[in-house]
């Protein structure tokens, strides 16, 4: 960086002093001198604006600057063998030149991302896309918790982006009256200094806020809109709000289910019976991942453990159920029967 700035001031002392020494357009010295740090200053500017457009972009600009002065010459010459006077026609060819020549060159940098560089090979063959993939987490993500450990696995890339507006909702959540509350928000502070502390982890805290919008998950969306990216939430709520906005979604809870054992109908499963269902005769069970159990012909084993066999699954936006039944033959048949002490014969003198 230090190097282009002394060949950027070598450059403009070089230009001024050009200047004032031939003096161009009849200037006088000291406006010479003016024109040679103007001009200087223009050119390093426009280099450094250039610095930042891709090489599809120049690519295009090239090519359509290119066609517009060759258009631009076609057309002069026509207007050449007409009877126009001279310092007019001189004045619509120039017009002309830089019509054509700005239109090409806007026209051609617009389109140059269509470009497919890679297909030429060579020099091109490593050109690639220089889209960022940002996450932005939401409050209650945050407080969950199970995002810093699917982080610390690696199976997620990208920036993941902490807007300023959500860490003020957890300092309040973690300032509240309420104990519950109080804590919920401390753990999402722990959360956010482990997430902090990961090895190869980019964390961005963005200071981007909008005064006009009062709702949290309104301003996550809007933040998603502006920089491209995909919100990570376990919010039910703003899951779906954000779908009809068109925003993506990343959500825990579905990577949750998703990740859950596969049960198939007439598997046998060994579960225990915590309470009764809300259909007759039936029994409700949980898995230690969370999912309900529920087991037909199994009210009256609660505070048991019993097999069951799977005759259903059911797949929902809350979750997995799984539906069984309870067969008591086959239970009774695997209980063992209790056998009576055989009687001693009494003998008789």
């Amino acid at each position: 960086m230090l190097d282009m700035a002394v060949v950027r001031f070598v450059f403009g002392v070089v230009l001024t002093v050009t200047a004032y020494y031939f003096q161009p357009f009849g200037l006088s010295p000291l406006l010479s001198v003016i024109y040679g740090l103007i001009a200087s200053a223009a050119i390093i500017l426009f280099e450094v604006r250039l610095r930042k457009v891709s090489l599809k972009r120049l690519i295009g600009a090239a090519i359509g600057s290119t066609l517009g002065f060759f258009a631009a010459t076609m057309i002069s010459s026509m207007l050449a063998k007409t009877s126009v006077e001279p310092r007019t026609l001189s004045f619509i060819q120039i017009s002309l030149f830089l019509l054509m020549g700005y239109v090409g060159l806007v026209s051609g940098a617009s389109k140059g991302d269509l470009l497919n560089l890679s297909a030429l090979g060579g020099l091109f063959g490593g050109e690639r896309p220089a889209k960022r993939s940002y996450k932005i987490l939401d409050t209650s993500v945050i407080i969950d918790g199970r995002v810093a450990d699917i982080y610390e696995t690696g199976f997620v890339d990208g920036i993941l982006v902490i807007p300023q507006f959500v860490l003020r909702e957890l300092q309040q959540v973690a300032d509240s009256a309420d104990s519950m509350k109080r804590n919920r928000g401390r753990r999402g502070l722990d959360i956010l200094q482990r997430i902090q502390k990961m090895a190869g982890l980019n964390v961005q805290v963005v200071e981007t806020d909008y005064p006009t919008i009062r709702e949290v998950d309104l301003k996550l969306i809007e933040l998603a809109k502006e920089i491209e990216g995909k919100i990570v939430t376990n919010d039910f709520n703003l899951n779906k709000v954000s779908q009809l906005q068109g925003v993506e979604v990343l959500n825990i809870n579905e990577l949750a289910n998703s990740l859950k054992p596969v049960v198939l109908p007439g598997e046998v499963m060994k579960v225990f019976i915590l309470k009764e269902g809300k259909e007759y005769n039936q029994g409700v069970a949980y898995l230690d991942d969370g999912t309900m159990v529920v087991v037909d012909n199994a009210r009256k084993m609660i505070g048991k453990t019993i097999d069951t066999s799977v005759t259903s699954v059911l797949q929902t936006t809350a979750g997995k159920m799984i539906f069984g039944r309870y067969e008591e033959r086959s239970h009774n048949r695997a209980e063992p029967v209790a056998t009576q002490p055989a009687t001693q014969p009494t003998t008789h003198p």
